[in-house]
Parts: C-alpha cells; sequence; structure tokens
C-alpha cells in the first residue's frame, strides 16, 4: 500500500500508540519503530516527516537512548515531543540539563503561551492549557532554533527551526488534556510536513482488497472466527477479497451472550464464502462439569477450543494460508519483527500441526482498533459486531462465579441482555468502555409477593478506560441502575438481588475472575 508515511521513532514513552493514532486521525498513515531501528530501514520507507516521542530518560546520561544524527541531515521535518524535544536539542548542540528547583520541573496542566507566527501554531489562540510532565530542563537551545512558546516557570516550552523544518514542545500535545493539541499535529503534519490526507478506510479496503487477491491466488484460506471485533472484520475483508477461497470456522461454545452466535452466523450470511459454525456447547459444558478455579477454566476452554478447530481443520483439507485478526497494537507491543508467530498462538490458541499452509495472513495489522472499526463499517457488517465491546475468550464461563451449569448460564444472559438493553436505551452504552452482568455464587434470601426466597445475587459491573490497563468505575445514572435491576428480578426467574460493583482498577481488574 503506497501512502504519505510519517514515522512515530519510540524512545519508551507512554504514549506511543497515542500518537500515532492521532496522526492517523488527521488521515495521514504512519508506523511506529522503536529508537533502535537502523536508519537504512528507515529511509526505504520514504517519510515525510518523523515524530519522536517521550520517554522516561534523561538524555545527557551516557546510556540514555539515541536516535542516528543523520536523521537530522536527511532534509526531512522532525518534531519532538517532550524526550523527544530535549534529544534534538542535545543532538544539535543544546544543553539539557537536570532541573535544580520545582519551577524548572513542570507536571500536569500548565498555563502556556504560544507564538502564533510559527507554523505549528498557526490559526490557534495566543494561550492554552498544556500537559507538562518533565523533570529535565533545556539550558541552552541549539543554534538556529526560537523560543515558539513559554510557561511562567520555563521560557523554552517549544522551540523551533523553521528554515529546517525541526520543531521540538516539552508538553504533550497527542493527550486530551492539551488544548488544541490535536491541531498542533495537524499543523505540524500539513502546514510542515506537506500531508495530503491520503489516509482513509475506502481506499485502505480497496488496496488491502487488492493484496490479499495478488497473495492468495487460487489458493484456499482458512480463519478461526470468534465473533470478535478484529476477527470478524478480518473475516468480511477477505471474503470480499476471495470469496469462497475463504473458510471461517466459528466454534460456539456454549458460552457466548444472548443470541449472539446466530448473530455471528446472521452477519456472514450475505458473503459468499464458506462459513462452518461448530455448536460446540455440551461439549465445553462437560469438559467445564464441577470447575470453579477461574484459572482452569481458562485452560479448558482454550485447550478444548485447539482441540474442536484442529477437527474442523482437518475436515477441510489442505490449506495454503491462515489468516488472523493481529492488529497494530499487537505488532508495536511485540518490539521485533516476529508479531506474526506471536499472534499465531494468541488468536487460534495454538496451531494444529497438520494444516499446511504457506503462510500467515495478517490483513489488519495496519489498524488500531477504532480503524478496525470504521473498516468494519466501510465493509457493511451490522453496527452490533462493529461496536462489540470487549468480551473474554473463555466467555460466560469467568463471569459466572463458580461451577457452571446451563441453568446458571441461562440466567445470565437474561441478565446481562436486560442491563445492555437498558444502558442502550438511556444511551450510557456511549459513556462505558465495558459493561457486563456477572452471577455470583451468593445466594441470599428475599421477599418476593407472599413468599420468602433464597436465590442468587447478580452483580453489575460498568467501568471507563482509554487503555483498558487502569479503569475507572462508571457513574451510571441510579433511574438507568433502577430499570435495570426492576426488569431483572422481575424478568429473570432465580434472582431476588442486584449488586453494582463501584470498585475502580486497581485495586480490582475489570472481569469478575
Amino acid at each position: 500500500m503506497s501512502h504519505q508515511t510519517i514515522i512515530v521513532l519510540d524512545f519508551g514513552g507512554q504514549y506511543n500508540q497515542l500518537i500515532a493514532r492521532r496522526v492517523r486521525e488527521c488521515g495521514v498513515y504512519c508506523e511506529v519503530k522503536p529508537y533502535t531501528t537502523p536508519l537504512a530501514e528507515l529511509k526505504k520507507i520514504n517519510p515525510i516527516g518523523f515524530i519522536f516521542t517521550g520517554g522516561p530518560n534523561s538524555v545527557y546520561l551516557e546510556d540514555a537512548p539515541k536516535a542516528d544524527a543523520e536523521i537530522f541531515e536527511l532534509g526531512i521535518p522532525v518534531l519532538g515531543i517532550c524526550y523527544g524535544c530535549q534529544l534534538m536539542a542535545h543532538t544539535l548542540g543544546g544543553r539539557v540539563v537536570a532541573a535544580q528547583d520545582d519551577a524548572a520541573r513542570e507536571y500536569g496542566r500548565t498555563e502556556t503561551f504560544y507564538d502564533t507566527g510559527c507554523p505549528l501554531f498557526k490559526g490557534l489562540p495566543e494561550k492554552g492549557v498544556s500537559w507538562m510532565s518533565h523533570g529535565d530542563y533545556m539550558e541552552k537551545v541549539p543554534e538556529g532554533f526560537a523560543l515558539a512558546a513559554h510557561s511562567k516557570a520555563c521560557p523554552n516550552v517549544a522551540i523551533a527551526d523553521v528554515k529546517r523544518g525541526f520543531y521540538g514542545v516539552q508538553y504533550h500535545p497527542e493527550v486530551n488534556h492539551t488544548e488544541n493539541g490535536v491541531r498542533m499535529i495537524r499543523n505540524f503534519l500539513y502546514e510542515v510536513c506537506g500531508a495530503v490526507g491520503d489516509w482513509t478506510m475506502e481506499d485502505y479496503r480497496r488496496t488491502a482488497v487488492e493484496d490479499i487477491r495478488r497473495k492468495v491466488g487460487g489458493g484456499r484460506v482458512l480463519l478461526a472466527l470468534s465473533g470478535g471485533v478484529d476477527s470478524s472484520v478480518c473475516a468480511a475483508l477477505l471474503a470480499e477479497a476471495v470469496g469462497q477461497q475463504l473458510t471461517c470456522v466459528f466454534v460456539d461454545h456454549g458460552l457466548m451472550r444472548k443470541n449472539e452466535g446466530d448473530e455471528v452466523e446472521a452477519a456472514f450470511a450475505p458473503w459468499a464464502m464458506n462459513f462452518v459454525r461448530v455448536d460446540a456447547g455440551e461439549r465445553f459444558l462437560g469438559k467445564l462439569a464441577g470447575v470453579t478455579e477461574p484459572e482452569r477454566k481458562r485452560k479448558i476452554i482454550g485447550e478444548e477450543f485447539i482441540r474442536v478447530f484442529e477437527e474442523e481443520a482437518g475436515k477441510i483439507g489442505a490449506v495454503d494460508f491462515l489468516a488472523q485478526g493481529t492488529i497494530y497494537p499487537d505488532v508495536i507491543e511485540s518490539g521485533a519483527g516476529n508479531a506474526a508467530v506471536i499472534k499465531s498462538h494468541h488468536n487460534v490458541g495454538g496451531l494444529p500441526d497438520y494444516v499446511d499452509f504457506k503462510e500467515i495472513i495478517e490483513p489488519l495489522r495496519l489498524l488500531f482498533k477504532d480503524e478496525v472499526r470504521q473498516l468494519g463499517r466501510e465493509l457493511g457488517l451490522p453496527e452490533y459486531l462493529v461496536s462489540r465491546q470487549p468480551f473474554p475468550g473463555p466467555g460466560l464461563a469467568i463471569r459466572v462465579i463458580g461451577d457452571i451449569t446451563r441453568e446458571k448460564l441461562d440466567i445470565l444472559r437474561e441478565a446481562d441482555a436486560i442491563f445492555r438493553e437498558e444502558a442502550a436505551r438511556a444511551g450510557e452504552d456511549k459513556n462505558l468502555s465495558q459493561y457486563f452482568a456477572v452471577l455470583t455464587n451468593l445466594r441470599s434470601v428475599g421477599v418476593m409477593g407472599d413468599g420468602r426466597t433464597y436465590d442468587y445475587a447478580v452483580a453489575l459491573r460498568g467501568v471507563t478506560t482509554s487503555d483498558f490497563m487502569t479503569a475507572d468505575w462508571a457513574r451510571i445514572p441510579y433511574e438507568v441502575l433502577d430499570a435495570v435491576s426492576v426488569r431483572i428480578v422481575n424478568e429473570v426467574p432465580h434472582i431476588n438481588r442486584v449488586l453494582y460493583d463501584i470498585t475502580s482498577k486497581p485495586p480490582a481488574t475489570v472481569e469478575f475472575e
């Protein structure tokens, strides 16, 4: 695929993926590369600009991460962010030192003043809030650089060598806390690098289909379809590209949410592809009978999935290509060129030994999650699949606390469906990163009608998060929780109590088990 490309050179910053997402949101393709990437490899990409990320180190230390100084001789614009800014200053003859007093160190929200004559701040207000995080200080800026922004504590919040296209900011424009931060990145892309904005999902779809057809030729492709966003979009893209040459094996382990297996099957009915749904619910329930320990549940389900997939793959016969829904964060986090190997074991739980394939196809490996969803819409997948929330591989098995039975699964499916229906009706589903019901192993006394009951308590969980590394419990309005509670106890047999989990992560996890 041929696009204008920005290289995000990663120096260990916590926001490296966020920077890349911001660039792509501006309609420009980018790739994240470790700072150790040889310059020759970077030059082959023919980038229109570089962005240096932040990082936890100090540039003046002997073992600090460095970029090849020749980057600054290529005639290509560079934007340095935080550590990246200080690295540029250090490399080009400036001086960076440890801040000697608290005034020179800046963390968090900082009132900042911008020189709007600088291309980086063109068309922006002269004052705004930026998000700082630095304990080092640029005591001397390199020759040729002008000061382009300042705060009360720091005269060189941003520096610019307009002639050479080098810009540095000591704050993080990629985070939401920085006012107009994305507009600053956009200015760098379009005003400095000359971007034309040729990164769209329509174009990606067209070129991806062409690439798949060229690679596959007359071969056969096998995909393990989980029903999750990544594998579903991967299936739709492959189906458009090669049609009947694709076989999707959907292992329905009987641990999905209400109607979910049927919805997955219906979603792919319009495509000319081989869709194999394996109804293995009884088989999985048999293996899980009497098992209460969460990790053991996970291992049983993972191993059994492999066995079912192996059996179905064996029935299909010779396969040339194995397809996987690897996405770009997986590639970045692997930190190496062997992401395909890592994901081959992650996505299908281990490859069947006797499936003979030439190579792995990963048509989504350039996309972030939000871009995968965009592509799904472009391909015509229904919104309930495209916007599907994260759902654990073991499914409801880890949302039924204790042993698993068909009765418990049915109870949970109904309660969970009500929670999702009411959240969507109130528009709260758009505010929640993940939300679901859990059938606890707690039974308690209740009163329904004129009689006493002794039935299960169901717990509701809702969180908000940007990265799922940490998460806050969601402040769902009381009236929504009330509607959910009333419906569950009235419509779902064997539940007489509804709880709401108000624990953040940490100390809790998003899931219960």
